[in-house]
């Protein structure tokens, strides 16, 4: 068995996309929507074959607001400490959130922490 995709609510569909499209390599499907429910979701792939669904609908509202039950973040995986540092960077320079500096874990990993624009967590990691 292997997750087929994760899906994330989201208030500004375009600019998250662009987000992930950006800073992560994901490439866009076209545009899905269903004018009677309001609904409307793009399929982001990644090299790797993971999917992410992001996703609005008309009456679905709320604020992220840190840390609760339910996910807590999605990792993406580099090829070094350097690409890490790079990437980091490179987010924080657009003017994004870095909510973790790199570091080595206490689990092995090397990673930082990154917020999209709404909020929502993403180690960068090696």
């Amino acid at each position: 068995m292997k997750i087929e995709h994760v899906a994330l609510w989201t208030k500004d569909l375009e600019k998250m996309k662009q987000f992930y499209v950006t800073y992560f390599g994901a490439t866009a499907n076209e545009l899905y929507e269903n004018k009677t429910k309001g609904f409307k979701s793009y399929f982001l792939s990644f090299e790797s074959g993971a999917r992410l669904e992001i996703m609005s609908r008309i009456d679905v509202a709320g604020k992220n607001t840190g840390e609760s039950l339910g996910w807590a973040h999605i990792a993406v995986a580099t090829e070094s400490k350097e690409a890490v540092d790079e990437l980091t960077e490179k987010i924080r320079q657009a003017g994004f959130s870095v909510a973790g500096e790199a570091r080595t874990t206490g689990d092995g990993y090397y990673e930082s922490v990154v917020l999209d624009p709404e909020g929502n967590r993403i180690e960068i990691t090696c």
